[in-house]
């Protein structure tokens, strides 16, 4: 069996690391690398990768949190919706995950909308809200559901077990995205990054395959990694050989959780309830193919069907947000001048601040380690 301590090895990590000085040795310019995953970046931070890599070597973080990319009209359209169910009759229970709970938008979060006296729950995951509908067969339980590839797989699968036990009350708010258009949509964009540490858990359900055309068609360096410092180390090192050389591949640092197939009941079941459309991205506008709605057959599931508002458009962000910049890897949480000032974790002024998934958060959380 495996050790996993294995990859939070001191001295081996210090190997890797004068191997990546010697690769970086041999390359006379600026390489820029992008992770898209906000526990890489916790990995990062809170392991001082950066202050580590030589000076001709950068870290830069992509949209890896899908929480802060979550559209500001949806949070409202949510909001809109229980405020529009309570005047028919129905007290809606409403659950999200933590950091959702608390995103700033221009019509407040819903984290005030619990303030107003309406059922808003925080759960761990789509489970809990799937329980709390079995325990309450009278109310109407709604989960406002975000996240990349790997949070849809489970919420697919309640979607099923709903469906199987007829559980009528059960509901969702899809707000899912797809992570490979999102990098697809920055390369198109001339977004400055030389190669790309692929996010861990999203290729457990999508698998090597699912990046294949990135490199394919753009010609971007991948390494799929894990979540210790030696590995996304070797990440950084196996993108230095390959950008050295010349060569485009992609390989598979995380070989202990990543199949080149990817886990495929997962992908049946995301395939059997969601279908993939044109989707916002908060700060970042439409990406082509990056979002996932409930399919017409399974229209009963989304709350949007049963109580239909519209909403008009909001601004993103609050003025002098730097969380756009950050999300598009243009820029780090301290080129922004409300950082740790104005902006903290107790006072967000955007989402990048709110989600432990989010860069600044991290950031903030870290202090001096970045």
């Amino acid at each position: 069996m495996l050790d996993l301590k294995v990859f939070e090895n001191r001295e081996l990590a210090q190997k890797v690391l004068q191997a990546i000085r010697r690769e970086a040795g041999r390359i006379e310019r600026e390489v820029r690398l992008m992770h898209v995953c906000g526990t890489h970046e916790d990995t990062v931070t809170r392991s001082g990768i950066r202050s580590l890599l030589p000076e001709n070597v950068k870290i830069v973080s992509g949209p890896g949190c899908p929480v802060c990319i979550t559209p500001v009209e949806d949070i409202v359209k949510m909001q809109e919706i229980m405020r529009k169910a309570r005047e028919e009759g129905e007290d809606i229970i409403l659950t999200t995950f933590g950091d959702m709970y608390k995103i700033p938008t221009p019509k407040g979060s819903f984290s005030d909308l619990k303030s107003e006296g309406y059922d808003v729950r925080i759960v761990y995951s789509i489970y809990d809200t799937y329980r709390m509908a079995k325990e309450n067969p009278d109310r109407l339980v709604v989960h406002f559901s975000p996240g990349f590839e790997t949070t849809t797989a489970p919420a697919a699968g309640m979607l099923e077990t709903a469906v199987d036990e007829n559980l009528e009350n059960f509901k969702i708010y899809s707000v899912h995205r797809l992570t490979p258009p999102a990098v697809e949509a920055l390369v198109k964009q001339g977004t400055n990054f030389d190669g790309l540490i692929a996010p861990g858990h999203v290729s457990t359900i999508i698998g090597v395959k699912g990046w294949e055309y990135i490199t394919r068609e753009y010609g971007v360096p991948q390494v799929i990694a894990g979540f210790e410092p030696v590995d996304f180390l070797m990440g950084i090192l196996l993108l230095l050989r390959m950008i050295r050389k010349g060569e485009a591949k992609i390989e598979n640092e995380y070989t202990r959780a990543v199949r080149y197939e990817g886990n495929v009941k997962a992908q049946e079941l995301i395939g059997k309830f969601f279908e993939v459309k044109d989707a916002k991205w908060r700060a970042l506008g439409v990406i082509p193919e990056s979002g996932l709605e409930l399919r017409d057959e399974w229209k009963e599931l989304d709350i949007q069907n049963l109580y239909p508002v519209d909403v008009p458009k909001l601004p993103d962000l609050e003025k002098g947000c730097l969380c756009g910049a950050v999300l598009r890897g243009m820029a780090l949480p301290t080129d922004c001048k409300l950082f740790g000032k104005e902006c903290t974790p107790r006072h967000p002024v955007g989402p990048c601040m709110v989600s432990y998934e989010g860069t600044c958060s991290i950031f903030y959380k870290y202090g001096a380690l970045f």
